[in-house]
C-alpha cells in the first residue's frame, strides 16, 4: 500500500463514512420513540466496550487481516475461515440491497417508472460501479471517505432540522408522552429492528486496515473509534428524531423511511430532489469504503487457505484484492436476479430480505471477536499495548460478555419467527437464506483448506513469545 497520507481528520471522517449508514436510519426509527432509549443503552453497553476491544486489537495486532486475523490467532483456522466467510458474504448482500433502492428513488425524483428489466439494469449498474471504485488504493481514495462522511452528516442534520421545523409547525406525527420513550419488550416487531442499531455501530475494524496509510495509527485509531462512535450515535439520534417527527411509527417504511419523511416535510421541492440525489451518492461512498476492509480480509484469508483461491488474486499494479472485488459483483448480481422470480414477497421485500441477511452475517462475525479478545489476552500477555481495554479481571469478562450476548439476541429476533403473525412468518425466507449460507460456508471452508499442509490451531504462549521476539529483531516498523 502507498505512503502514509491519512491525517487524524481523515481518520475521523473515515470512521463516519464507514460506520454511519444512511439507509439504516429508517429501520431504526421504526422502533418508535423507544429508539432513543435503545440508542443510549446500546452506546453504553455495546458501542463503548466493542470500540475499546477493537481499538486494543487493532493497535496491538496490525495486519491486513483485521477481524479475521484476531479470530484465527485466538481460535485457529476453522473459526478463522468461518469468520472470514461470514464477514465477506454480508458485503455482496449489502451491495445488492442498496442497489434495490436506486430505481425507486430515481423514480421519486424524475417521475419515471421502470420495467423489471429497466430496474435490473439500474441496479446492476450500481453494483459494477462500486466494483470499479473498489479497485482504487485506499490512500488515493481519501476524497471518497471524506466526501461520503460530509454528505452523510449533511443529510442527517437536514432531516433532523426538518423534523424540528415540521413538529413546530404541524405537531409531532407520533405520541410524545414520556411512556412512549420506554422500551416495550412485548413489541416483537420493534425488537426486530434492534439488530439495525447494533449494525449501525459496527465497522470500526475497517479503519484498522487503513493503518499503513495513517500518519500516526497508534494514537489515531483509538481516538477515532471513541470520538467517532459518540459522534455517530448523536447523528443517528438527531436523524431518527426527524423521521419520527414526520411519520407515524407504524407507517415508517424500512426501505424508504428517510426519503418518505423528507417528502412529507418538504414536499416535491428542490430540497427533496437534492436529498434523494445526495442519499444515492452516499451509497456509493459507503460501499466503496467498506469494500477496502472486506476485500483485504477475504484476500488475507485466502492466502492462509481459509477462503477460495480466487479471493487471493491481486492487481499486479496496485496490489488491490481484485479477486474478492469481482466475486462481490458476481454474487450481488446473482442476488438481484432473484427479482425475476414471480413471487410477490420477493419483489416487495427484496431490500429488507437482503439487508437483514447482510446484517445477520455481519453481527455473527462480531460475536467471535469477544472470545478471541479474551483468549489473546491470556496467551499473549507480554505483547506491548498502545491502547489497553480499561477493565481487568471479572469486570473485563462481564464488559466483553454483554455485547456478545446482545449480538446473539438481536440475531434471533431478526430472523427467527417468535409468533404466528404475518410479520413474524415473513422472517422465514431470511432464516432459510441464513441457514443455506452458513452451510455453504462450511463447504467453502473445507474446499479452501485443500492442499494446506498443516492446520493452524491458534497461538500458544510459546508461539506468541517467539513471534514477539522475531518482531523485536525486525524493528518497530514491523511490529
Amino acid at each position: 500500500m502507498a505512503g502514509k497520507k491519512f491525517s487524524f481528520i481523515d481518520v475521523i471522517l473515515s470512521v463516519i463514512c464507514v460506520v454511519f449508514v444512511a439507509e439504516a436510519a429508517a429501520p431504526a426509527a421504526a422502533i418508535g420513540n423507544a429508539q432513543f432509549f435503545w440508542w443510549i443503552f446500546l452506546i453504553i453497553t455495546f458501542l463503548l466496550p466493542y470500540g475499546m476491544v477493537v481499538a486494543e486489537l487493532g493497535t496491538t495486532y496490525d495486519s491486513d487481516g483485521g477481524l479475521y486475523d484476531w479470530v484465527r490467532d485466538a481460535l485457529g483456522d476453522k473459526w478463522g475461515s468461518r469468520v472470514a466467510w461470514y464477514y465477506w458474504i454480508n458485503f455482496p448482500l449489502w451491495i445488492a440491497s442498496c442497489a434495490t433502492l436506486f430505481p425507486d428513488i430515481i423514480g421519486f425524483v424524475t417521475g419515471m417508472e421502470f420495467t423489471v428489466w429497466g430496474t435490473l439494469a439500474i441496479e446492476l449498474a450500481f453494483v459494477w460501479i462500486v466494483v470499479l471504485m473498489a479497485t482504487s488504493k485506499v490512500s488515493d481514495s481519501a476524497w471518497v471517505l471524506n466526501g461520503g462522511a460530509i454528505l452523510k452528516v449533511a443529510i442527517a442534520v437536514v432531516v433532523g432540522c426538518l423534523g424540528i421545523w415540521y413538529a413546530t409547525a404541524n405537531g409531532f406525527a407520533n405520541d410524545m408522552s414520556p411512556a412512549t420513550f420506554l422500551p416495550d419488550l412485548t413489541n416483537v416487531s420493534a425488537l426486530t429492528f434492534l439488530s439495525i442499531i447494533l449494525f449501525n455501530f459496527t465497522g470500526f475494524e475497517v479503519v484498522t486496515t487503513f493503518a499503513e496509510s495513517m500518519k500516526n495509527p497508534e494514537k489515531d485509531i483509538p481516538k477515532a473509534i471513541i470520538l467517532g462512535g459518540l459522534t455517530i450515535g448523536a447523528i443517528y439520534l438527531f436523524c431518527g428524531f426527524g423521521i419520527g417527527a414526520a411519520i407515524p411509527t407504524s407507517e415508517i417504511d424500512p426501505d424508504f423511511g428517510m426519503i418518505f419523511a423528507v417528502q412529507t416535510m418538504a414536499g416535491d421541492s428542490p430540497l427533496f430532489a437534492i436529498i434523494c440525489i445526495v442519499f444515492l451518492i452516499t451509497l456509493f461512498a459507503n460501499m466503496a469504503s467498506w469494500s477496502f476492509g472486506v476485500n483485504f480480509v477475504a484476500d488475507y484469508a485466502a492466502k492462509h487457505g481459509n477462503m477460495p483461491r480466487v479471493f487471493g488474486i491481486e492487481s499486479k499494479k496496485t496490489e488491490m484484492p481484485n479477486g474478492a472485488n469481482v466475486v462481490n459483483g458476481v454474487v450481488a448480481s446473482l442476488a438481484l436476479l432473484l427479482q425475476l422470480i414471480p413471487i410477490d414477497f420477493i419483489s416487495d421485500q427484496i431490500f429488507w430480505m437482503l439487508f437483514s441477511m447482510n446484517v445477520v452475517f455481519l453481527l455473527i462475525s462480531y460475536i467471535l471477536v469477544f472470545p478471541a479478545f479474551l483468549r489473546l489476552r491470556k496467551i499473549d500477555p507480554d505483547r506491548p499495548h498502545v491502547f489497553t481495554f480499561p477493565f481487568k479481571g471479572a469486570a473485563m469478562k462481564v464488559m466483553v460478555a454483554i455485547p456478545a450476548i446482545e449480538l446473539v439476541l438481536s440475531i434471533v429476533v431478526t430472523i427467527v419467527p417468535l409468533n404466528g403473525t404475518k410479520d413474524e412468518l415473513a422472517k422465514i425466507p431470511m432464516l432459510v437464506g441464513v441457514i443455506l449460507f452458513v452451510l455453504l460456508g462450511e463447504v467453502v471452508r473445507v474446499w479452501s483448506a485443500r492442499g494446506r499442509k498443516e492446520e493452524y490451531t491458534g497461538l500458544t504462549p510459546e508461539l506468541a513469545a517467539e513471534r514477539l521476539a522475531e518482531e523485536a529483531e525486525k524493528g518497530p516498523d514491523h511490529q
